[in-house]
C-alpha cells in the first residue's frame, strides 16, 4: 500500500509538471503570435464608416479618445469559435468592432450570433477587403489601438478573456 506521503510527493511532481508545461506552451505561443502578427505600415486607427450586420452605421471616428479592439474573425473557423466568448466579454467592458470574414451574407453572421449568444458589433467582410487592409494572413487576428487610436497590440491566434483586458486597459492609460 503506498503512503500518503509518497501519494502527496507524487502529486506534488506531477503539479509541478503540469504547471511547467503550462508555462513553456504559454511562452510559444506568445512567440507564435508575434512573428505572425501583420506588419502593418500606418500604426493609426484607420478611418472607417460602414453598415454593421444588424443594419446601424459604424464609425471609427465614434472612438475618439478611447482604446478600441478591432477583431478579425470567420465562422468557419474553430478558434475563432472558441475564441468568440472572450471578445463577446471585453465588449461588454470596451470598444470592439469584430470582422467577420469571407463567412456568407449578413443574415447567416447574424445567426451565428445569435446560435452562439453573442451581441458584439460586426461588419461583414464578405469579399476579404478589409482583411487584405491590414495584412490579415490568418485567424483570429486582434489589433488593439490605444485611446490616441495609435496601434499598441496585434496579435494572431486564440487570446484569454484576461489577456484581452490587460491589453485593453493598458490601451487606455
Amino acid at each position: 500500500m503506498i503512503s500518503r506521503d509518497k501519494i502527496k510527493e507524487k502529486l506534488k511532481h506531477w503539479g509541478k509538471e503540469i504547471l511547467s508545461l503550462s508555462l513553456m506552451l504559454f511562452i510559444m505561443a506568445n512567440a507564435i503570435s508575434y512573428f505572425r502578427a501583420p506588419d502593418i505600415k500606418d500604426e493609426n486607427l484607420p478611418q472607417l464608416s460602414t453598415l454593421l450586420t444588424n443594419g446601424e452605421l459604424f464609425s471609427t471616428t465614434d472612438y475618439q479618445n478611447k482604446p478600441v479592439l478591432i477583431h478579425f474573425w470567420a465562422t468557419w473557423c474553430p478558434t475563432c469559435k472558441l475564441e468568440a466568448a472572450n471578445i463577446q466579454s471585453i465588449s461588454e467592458n470596451f470598444n470592439v468592432i469584430t470582422i467577420a470574414v469571407k463567412s456568407g451574407s449578413d443574415a447567416k453572421i447574424n445567426s451565428f450570433l445569435k446560435d452562439n449568444d453573442l451581441n458584439f458589433k460586426v461588419i461583414n467582410d464578405a469579399e476579404g477587403i478589409l482583411s487584405q487592409g491590414f495584412d490579415v494572413q490568418a485567424y483570429p487576428t486582434s489589433f488593439i489601438y490605444s485611446k490616441d487610436n495609435i496601434l499598441k497590440f496585434s496579435e494572431v491566434g486564440y487570446t484569454s478573456t484576461l489577456g484581452l483586458y490587460l491589453r485593453m486597459w493598458w490601451a487606455g492609460l
